[in-house]
């Protein structure tokens, strides 16, 4: 599952909870809620003792190793023959902590129940951390009100709610939507469903020389016509981060309601909605009236208790860490021969996000991944990662991902690239 934060407009606020339920107290039994790590370093080194390091132990996957011998059965790290897990897939889906696991249990095993309906003990338990999960959420990103948070299962489905409530009942015929061509599919796809049931037309902002969305274009293409902007914070492929502050301002300059992608964004720096001022906002944390029937109870729980261990380090410190990180893998990634690394260049003015795609001279990007995979267990994504469109406009079918987060470490990188340099090796010696 992934719980999807959504930023409403007032018009189309849930009924807020009852405050008698979400604060009831219980005498028969306690629970202990997960517990935040310990406050960490505030610098963000790479090498030992580093966020990635101090962090890395809390993630119980991680700790898995590949048996050399034997690829399809997964092993823990005390067989010290095994090959180490590094995962870089973290653009897809990030590893949990056990702090979130444990809360998961914790649900199933001592208060699993429906939310919103019953009146026994283990039904107002739920509700109660369902709701405080919202809370913690609204306060992670500094949303004015919980009723601002509604929780759907994953990114694609928050962005069907707005286009299937919001779009259906505001746009018509020679209404204008604009995008850029570096939108994820599931941020596409709706809208142009929609605009094919309401005459509604779709306006693409495409790149700049350093393979940029143009946000000088989308200034120029916002009009009176507009009536909506869907628009990427970060993006999943280029790693390219987009000054969304401003470009809100621009759209709503012009009349425009604006739609935020922040799937890339949320858990890997600070995000104040307020601030941003969108309309709507969407995140995965796999990422009532509004969530009808029975909601992903134990997962919006999990997502409080993410909150809580995100939280606990700081999203600064996060983002402080990963811009290092970013810029090393960045780096080492250019130095490789044959290597096209897509997206702008690191500089002291350009803060690319943690991750790269790229593509290695004759040889595809599957193949790449399946080897580094199976000869390395180097764990990196291949493909059109949903954003056929911006693949097109590069010039290429797919791409290799190498995808971040801050409990990856500067050896991860190294290993990455020394293992990516044999792969080379390797399909070069058949030319």
């Amino acid at each position: 599952m992934e719980g999807v934060v959504l930023k409403l407009p007032p018009s189309l606020r849930i009924i807020k909870p009852n405050p008698n339920r979400t604060n009831r107290t219980f005498r028969t039994a306690t629970f202990a809620s997960a517990s935040a790590p310990a406050p960490l370093s505030t610098d963000p080194q790479l090498g030992p003792g580093s966020l990635g390091h101090l962090t890395r132990p809390d993630f119980p996957i991680l700790r898995q190793a590949i048996p050399a011998n034997t690829y399809e059965k997964l092993i823990f790290m005390q067989e010290l023959n095994g090959k180490r897990i590094v995962y870089l897939d973290n653009a897809a889906t990030s590893q949990k902590p056990a702090s979130v696991l444990n809360a998961l249990q914790e649900y199933y095993e001592t208060y699993n129940s429906n939310v919103h309906r019953g009146i026994h003990y283990l039904s107002a338990k739920a509700t109660d951390e369902y709701e405080l999960a919202r809370q913690k959420v609204a306060n992670f990103i500094n949303a004015s009100e919980c009723r601002e948070i509604v929780f759907t299962r994953n990114a694609t489905e928050a962005i069907n709610l707005v286009a299937y409530s919001w779009g259906l009942s505001n746009l018509k015929k020679g209404d204008e939507v604009v995008l850029t061509v570096a939108e994820h599919h599931s941020a596409i796809v709706p809208w142009q469903f929609v605009a094919q049931k309401t005459g509604a037309v779709l306006k693409f902002v495409s790149l700049t020389e350093d393979e940029v969305p143009d946000i000088g274009k989308l200034r120029e293409i916002l009009s009176s016509q507009t009536k909506l902007l869907v628009v990427h914070h970060v993006s999943n492929v280029l790693a390219s981060v987009l000054p969304i502050d401003q470009i809100v301002s621009w759209a709503h300059d012009v009349g425009a309601k604006v739609l935020v992608d922040a799937c890339q964004s949320v858990p890997h720096m600070v995000v104040d909605v307020k601030s941003l001022d969108a309309d709507f906002l969407v995140a995965s944390s796999h990422k009532l009236r509004f969530e009808a029937g029975t909601p992903a109870i134990g997962e919006a729980i999990g997502l409080g208790a993410a909150v809580d261990y995100l939280s606990g380090i700081g999203m600064q410190k996060i983002h402080d860490y990963e811009v290092e990180l970013a810029n090393y893998l960045y780096d080492r990634l250019c130095s490789v021969p044959n290597v096209r690394v897509y997206g702008p260049p690191s500089s002291r003015t350009v803060n690319r996000a943690a991750l790269c795609s790229f593509n290695v001279e004759d040889v595809h990007p599957t193949d790449l991944a399946t080897f580094l995979d199976q000869q390395h267990s180097i764990a990196i994504r291949s493909g059109h990662h949903c954003a056929q469109p911006l693949h097109r406009y590069l010039g290429v079918n797919a791409s290799a991902r190498a995808s971040l987060y801050f409990y990856n470490t500067k050896e991860d990188v190294d290993e990455f690239i020394r293992a990516l340099n044999d792969t080379i090796s390797f399909f070069a010696s058949f030319k």
